[in-house]
């Protein structure tokens, strides 16, 4: 079956470039962060220095193999479920499960290995240009040289290749019909505890005294788990939503009932798009009235202020640029998965104009669905935050920055949706349904 793996990656190449994509990212990131271990333990690195670069290394590690871990694993389940045809033929001509989950496993880490290999130069690159931000700002000395070693390269390619078996596994294991009963536990299980440690971190909160130098990390943590706790309860809310939608008509009715029907496997697409929402505002307006805050006491920044205001604004376009690319892979892979469906419906007198317009509906629904919980998410560690550090409930920035971050989120799930199907919709109704088949 490894040998089998290994044709299937070399014959269709395409078939794993979501998943090859999101692997060199996630190595690029954490052998970029985790270089900072290695050039912090160089010889000649003072203290001061040596504690900040670790700082930012621990911190932004520690997403960066979170985003990994969420991104290979959202590619490859896409991935599988799309060749539940060649799956199913495999286990009539006798493949047993074990096998087949060697091959999906195999084909995973080859294609997993390979982007960590390919993310090794961009890494070193990355490395030198955060090192740059931080000597710039005067949080490490200049004369500090940057350390490309083996806790960056082993650790990119380490993290990378078991999150992708991990996930390769879980997925085929699904795919197969295993673990059906324990998934559904898994799941319980992982939503009540993100949603548990979440309450108790930004409960934690409250315990802190407003001028506590790690006041922003509890709700900031907290939003975090909230986010994840409600990303993955949101297919029940999805279909809870779409039984009141009153949308009818050529493009409406079609739009609700493919969305009822796939809800189970948009959490994909709702993952990080809700996780997006929720860090990306809960930490930039954290950040805002920590800095409202120091500038109305009148005292310079201090060096430890320095390095969270570094590192949440690091943190933020990480999730930004990572978040985004999961999104466009899984909204890229799944609507090109749909091409049969799209031809079939043409065929059945469906223009192409309707389907676009049932594709535009699903998106909008479910923009606003991650906007709604991401958001709610981020607000409870923003008010947690600001009524201990300012004695408000609200922060003062108003809505900018929501609406920033909620345009970048509509923009991105409307526009690959809609232009992927637009791609797809190119190809004569007969012949997409004929090239599915």
């Amino acid at each position: 079956m490894f040998t089998l793996a290994m044709r299937s990656v070399r014959q269709r190449p395409g078939r794993f470039a979501a998943t090859l994509l999101s692997a060199f990212l996630g190595a690029a990131i954490i052998m970029t962060f985790n270089s900072m271990h290695d050039t912090a333990g160089a010889p000649g690195v003072d203290s001061v220095s040596s504690e900040t670069l670790s700082t930012a290394a621990g911190v932004v590690g520690g997403y960066g193999t979170l985003l990994v871990f969420f991104a290979v694993a959202s590619t490859l389940t896409v991935n599988v479920r799309q060749r539940s045809a060649e799956i199913d033929l495999l286990r009539c001509s006798g493949a047993t499960p074990a096998q087949l989950k060697r091959m999906v496993v195999g084909e995973a880490v080859a294609v997993a290995l390979l982007g960590a290999l390919l993310a090794i130069g961009p890494a070193m690159l990355g490395g030198r240009v955060l090192l740059d931000v931080f000597q710039d700002s005067g949080q490490v000395a200049e004369s500090v040289d940057y350390t490309f070693g083996p806790i960056a390269l082993y650790s990119g390619l380490d993290i990378t290749v078991l999150a992708a078996a991990g996930a390769a596994f879980l997925a085929v294991r699904r795919a197969t019909g295993g673990g059906r009963r324990s998934r559904g536990r898994g799941r319980k299980l992982l939503v009540r505890g993100s949603l548990a440690l979440g309450g108790l971190s930004i409960g934690t909160t409250f315990a802190l005294s407003s001028t506590d130098a790690a006041l922003m990390a509890p709700p900031a943590y907290g939003a975090i788990l909230l986010s994840v706790g409600l990303a993955l309860l949101s297919p029940g809310l999805l279909r809870a939503l779409l039984g009141r939608l009153p949308l009818r008509g050529p493009s409406g009715y079609p739009a609700v009932h493919g969305l009822r029907a796939r809800a189970a496997q948009l959490s994909g697409v709702m993952v990080p798009l809700i996780v997006f929402i929720g860090m990306a505002t809960a930490t930039l307006y954290m950040q805002s009235a920590e800095n409202d805050a120091i500038d109305a006491a009148g005292v310079p920044k201090s060096v430890d202020a320095k390095n969270l205001e570094t590192l949440n604004l690091t943190v933020v376009g990480i999730i930004v640029v990572f978040s985004c690319i999961m999104l466009v892979n899984s909204l890229y892979a799944a609507t090109t998965y749909r091409r049969k469906e799209f031809g079939q419906q043409r065929l059945a007198g469906a223009t192409p104009g309707q389907v676009l317009g049932m594709v535009g509906i699903e998106s909008l629904v479910l923009t606003v669905t991650g906007v709604v919980l991401g958001t709610g998410g981020a607000l409870a560690g923003i008010v947690a935050f600001t009524t201990v550090r300012t004695d408000s409930v609200l922060p003062d920035q108003g809505l900018g920055i929501w609406l920033g971050v909620v345009a970048v989120a509509v923009a991105v799930t409307m526009g690959t949706s809609l232009v992927t199907a637009w791609r797809v919709l190119r190809v004569p109704a007969i012949d997409a349904v004929a090239l599915a088949a």
